[in-house]
């Protein structure tokens, strides 16, 4: 399963791991886990704190019981993180592809704009008629997900746009092989 809510990255990559330390390791209500997250990382709404919680499902770092919701206790490393957010964020190997097929073509760097652009078609039916803005929804989310893929060296940010990391490349072909 893959999951579509992507929070804004953080300033750095060990807040991960702060996050994950918050979910608790016997299973809560997603209301309980939102309010711990919000307690002791200090999110500002149980809006962005129910993002974070399904973004570390996503990751690999928590997980959904029929009990609620539980931290994993797997290490938030940067290869953990770069594997699961490609094989666990609905769109990120859309949006790193993109990049990589960019360079190949000689088209780097890759605009925001652009990348929505090359991805607009695989937003799910359901999306589009769920809000009138479902293009701004998700221009914002590839976004973001260009964020996590700089905070995670998989892309970096050059002349305004976005281009795709040896280290993105060499966990593609990998994924490949």
């Amino acid at each position: 399963m893959k999951f579509k809510l992507v929070p804004e990255p953080p300033a750095r990559v060990d807040f991960v791991a702060d996050a994950q330390a918050a979910v608790p390791l016997v299973p809560g209500s997603e209301d309980d886990c939102c309010a711990r997250l919000m307690r002791r990382v200090g999110f500002r709404s149980r809006g962005v704190a129910r993002t974070w919680l399904t973004f570390l499902r996503a990751l690999d770092l928590a997980t959904e019981t029929p009990e609620g919701f539980k931290r994993l206790r797997t290490e938030p490393t940067p290869a953990h993180l770069r594997e699961h957010l490609l094989a666990g964020v609905y769109g990120a190997t859309d949006v790193a592809d993109a990049l990589l097929a960019a360079s190949d073509a000689g088209t780097a760097p890759v605009t925001v704009a652009a990348a929505f652009e090359g991805f607009a078609d695989r937003v799910p039916d359901w999306e589009r008629y769920r809000t009138t803005d479902w293009e701004s929804v998700w221009r914002e989310r590839v976004g973001r997900l260009l964020g996590w893929l700089v905070l995670l060296d998989l892309a970096e940010e050059r002349n305004g746009g976005y281009v795709a990391t040896e280290t993105l490349r060499t966990l593609r072909d990998e994924g490949d092989g």
